[in-house]
């Protein structure tokens, strides 16, 4: 048998050749001849015949690794929805990758820059790198290489491919299942290049779906919903030169973090490193201390697709600016904003770039950019804004001066509303600049105290600042400041100040801290977004879309100027020849014209002041807002919450048709429950709404308790439920005008929004406790009082004493109404950042 076996094993090798090494890879001249090359970072081969796009890896060291790169993908071609968030020149914010030779295979690596070792010791630096995982982003065949180490790798499927996560996007956004057909996707030459210190790929995609019945955001955008394409890009650059010295980070200067743990650092000292991020500016004179010259100026530049007079205003307002860098020490024309070349490609990383882009609807504008996870140098700085912007901007514009007088011309060289929209674009181009410096919103600038409101920093969210001439008529001529603000100055000198080097190399850690201290004595503090967004946020300082140090006051004199454009709109506010229901539209920003200043208002009341405060720094830690103080609040709040303020006048619903065919309602118009009519109820409880929802959030009120025990003068959360449940159930007028009309959906609002309060599980148990307490000392006194001769009154009083006994037979199963949605404020008159 043994034998047998022998015999049949060497009959098998006489048979067939013996399988050796491959044989050797070809050249890469040799694979390409005839291909279109392109030399630059790492060169690029486009094989036309086949197809294939070749990424050519020039080095590997003894461990067969490469040196480290910046990666980043983006959107050249967008999808043109806010609700998407998928915007043209939309761009990753950068990580370090590598390349990583096995024999014939290649991985590209994303090593884990979050947890560092700042040991020089190996075996420690060693022990970090083993406790966290790597990723790998792909892997390559070896398709050719010379002797020099240099290999090519067919990279059409890493470039073909949804590096940007559209398709996980459009799930999330449950916009159907849709899946990157290849078929249809191929490799955008006319802006693949390569470069001495970057290589950019593009490719065409096409996402398809086979039920694009779920997609309406998709649907609204695209001229097929079986197929969304959009052009996704990705770019290789070199890691920056040495010579940056990362920046501390300090919660008071308005920077924004990166962070990473140091698992070597001495116990005691911080585990998380945290350095603000920032462009590099360095001397051309290291001993130079005003007026500096840099080595190299901070270059932004402009779309050319911004129309005029838009991309004039945008230079303008991104130029301000070089003010602070001035103010930091540095020579004029350090910071400088130009026409994008006509030859320039926006998603090159050489270019700072500020875009114009267009959406179907409006929405926010931000500032991002590609930043060395290293060190936090910024190396692209990007500028996405919404066009949409100008056009809301002008709308509310006309609601509030209602121009269009019979005999009177508007020019742009006489138009107020565009005159607007200019100088919100200037201020816009600013602010969104200002974040890819580096800097985050300081929402406590507009309490500073200036002459101008929002004066004090372009890193607020403007409100339109609204004076009230002497015949009555809103001016607008001073809506939003002009050049950069105090604050701003305090951050850049803070980011981008360089000390003496000449004689020590370091950071001048106490000139830094000097430089925030100053500004704190003179009142000038950084608040930013955590602390102002929740609806229940305690900050007295910090609002968006607000003015004035004193927000009651300023809610006041809003309520002023609102019921003075009121009393003039009409069909002035549309041009000529415009359907009469368009002034539907056209009203919805001057009606709610006060809801930002009111949520401002309402912060005083359960408030807390208080800043960023280290210790040893002077600072205020925290103070409850005087009571006075609130207590001016809530009366000022109480107003937007009463009949006469949210009742339409009969000569304005009397020219308040139904929308004709051709401009349907939309997500801008007010809310209806009686069909395609404009409907002042609903409109007025939608209002009534947006005040009762910040009023009476949980946090809020849970702070009014205790706040009350730590303060006893503040108020209380039982006394501001006494004064809404006062202010919504007064009706002075008799149960038959569309003013008590408006009063019992307000009052019923009210109820509905106590309801939700007594059961949310966020509030603290007293809060609901003393909340379900008012609800039924509201039912015992409806349920006391005389009987009603007004059968509209008795009416309304039956059912809200049958929800409230609803709510009182089992409040574990019981649903309060929604709020009913108003019109989105924000972006407020344009489309703001994040």
């Amino acid at each position: 048998m043994r034998s047998r076996l022998a015999l049949g094993l060497l009959l098998l090798a006489t048979s067939f050749p013996v399988l050796t090494a491959q044989s050797s890879t070809p050249t890469i001249a040799s694979k390409t001849a005839g291909m279109n090359r392109i030399d630059g970072l790492l060169p690029i081969t486009w094989d036309a015949k086949a197809g294939k796009l070749y990424l050519e890896i020039p080095h590997f060291d003894a461990a067969g690794n490469s040196q480290d790169f910046l990666y980043t993908h983006s959107l050249p071609y967008g999808t043109g929805s806010n609700d998407l968030g998928l915007d043209r020149g939309q761009i990753s914010e950068g990580a370090i990758v590598r390349f990583q030779r096995t024999g014939p295979k290649v991985l590209l690596v994303q090593p884990n820059e979050a947890f560092r070792s700042s040991s020089t010791d190996s075996a420690e630096q060693l022990a970090v790198r083993q406790s966290f995982p790597e990723s790998v982003l792909y892997g390559f065949k070896v398709e050719a290489e010379d002797p020099s180490g240099a290999v090519l790798v067919d990279a059409t499927s890493f470039f073909v491919r949804d590096a940007h996560g559209v398709a996980e996007t459009l799930t999330h956004l449950k916009q159907g299942t849709f899946k990157l057909d290849d078929s249809r996707s191929t490799i955008s030459l006319d802006s693949t290049r390569a470069f001495p210190r970057n290589t950019e790929v593009e490719a065409i995609l096409t996402f398809t779906t086979d039920d694009p019945s779920k997609g309406e955001f998709v649907t609204n955008v695209t001229p097929d919903p079986h197929a969304l394409t959009v052009r996704q890009h990705q770019s290789f650059i070199q890691l920056p030169d040495p010579g940056f010295t990362p920046r501390r980070f300090d919660p008071r200067a308005g920077y924004y973090p990166i962070s990473w743990r140091d698992y070597t650092a001495p116990l005691g000292a911080n585990l998380d490193q945290q350095f603000i991020t920032r462009h590099r500016l360095i001397k051309k004179d290291p001993s130079c201390k005003t007026a500096c010259e840099p080595v190299a100026p901070i270059q932004y530049y402009v779309d050319r697709g911004a129309p005029e007079p838009i991309r004039t205003a945008l230079l303008e307002g991104a130029r301000w600016w070089d003010q602070a860098f001035q103010a930091a020490g540095w020579a004029k024309g350090t910071f400088r904003v130009d026409i994008l070349p006509a030859d320039a490609d926006p998603m090159d990383v050489r270019y700072n770039i500020i875009q114009w882009v267009h959406r179907y609807t409006r929405g926010w504008s931000y500032g991002e950019g590609v930043t060395d996870p290293r060190t936090g140098e910024i190396i692209k700085g990007n500028v996405t804004l919404g066009s949409l912007r100008g056009r809301q901007d002008y709308l509310i514009a006309e609601a509030l001066l209602s121009p269009y007088v019979t005999g009177q011309t508007i020019t742009p060289a006489n138009d107020p509303m565009l005159q607007m929209v200019l100088q919100r674009i200037r201020q816009l181009a600013a602010h969104e600049t200002g974040h890819t410096l580096g800097l985050a919103h300081n929402f406590a600038a507009s309490a500073f105290g200036t002459t101008l409101p929002n004066g004090t920093s372009v890193m607020d969210y403007p409100h339109p600042y609204i004076a009230l001439g002497p015949n009555g008529i809103p001016d607008l001529s001073h809506a939003y400041a002009v050049n950069i603000g105090d604050w701003d100055k305090v951050s850049i000198d803070y980011g981008y100040r360089e000390f003496d080097q000449s004689a020590k190399p370091t950071e001048d850690t106490a000139a830094l801290n000097n430089i925030l201290e100053a500004s704190q004595k003179r009142g000038l503090i950084f608040i930013s977004d955590a602390d102002a967004r929740p609806l229940g946020s305690a900050h007295p300082n910090a609002h968006l879309w607000d003015n004035g140090a004193d927000p009651a006051t300023e809610l006041e004199r809003i309520l002023t100027i609102r019921k003075a454009a009121l009393a003039r709109f009409g069909e002035n506010a549309i041009k000529p020849g415009t359907p009469m229901a368009q002034l539907e539209d056209t009203l919805v920003p001057l009606y709610l014209l006060h809801r930002y200043q009111t949520e401002a208002t309402i912060k005083q009341i359960g408030g807390l002041d208080y800043t960023y405060a280290l210790r040893g720094d002077g600072q205020l830690v925290t103070k409850i807002v005087a009571p006075a103080d609130q207590k001016k609040a809530l009366t000022a709040v109480l107003v937007t919450l009463s009949p006469d303020f949210l009742t339409l006048p009969e000569p304005l619903l009397a020219i308040l048709p139904p929308r004709p065919m051709g401009l349907p309602h939309t997500r801008e118009s007010f809310p209806s429950q009686t069909g395609l009519t404009f409907d002042p109820i609903a409109t007025a409880e939608a209002s009534a709404d947006l005040t009762l929802t910040v009023l009476l959030d949980p946090a809020r009120a849970s702070r009014l308790v205790q706040y009350h025990m730590r303060e006893p003068a503040a108020p209380s959360l039982r006394g501001v439920l006494e004064s809404v449940s006062k202010v919504t159930a007064e009706r002075t007028d008799g149960g038959h005008t569309m003013s008590s009309e408006v009063g019992r959906a307000v009052e019923t609002r009210a109820l509905e929004a106590m309801f939700a309060l007594a059961m949310n599980p966020v509030a603290s148990s007293q809060a609901r406790a003393i909340t379900r307490s008012h609800i039924n000392d509201v039912y015992k006194e409806i349920t006391t009082a005389p009987p009603l001769t007004d059968t509209a009154e008795a009416i309304h009083r039956a059912a809200l004493i049958e929800r409230i006994q609803e709510f009182q037979r089992d409040p574990a199963k019981f649903t309060p109404a929604k709020p009913i949605e108003a019109p989105p404020g924000m972006p407020i008159g344009n489309d703001e950042e994040m």
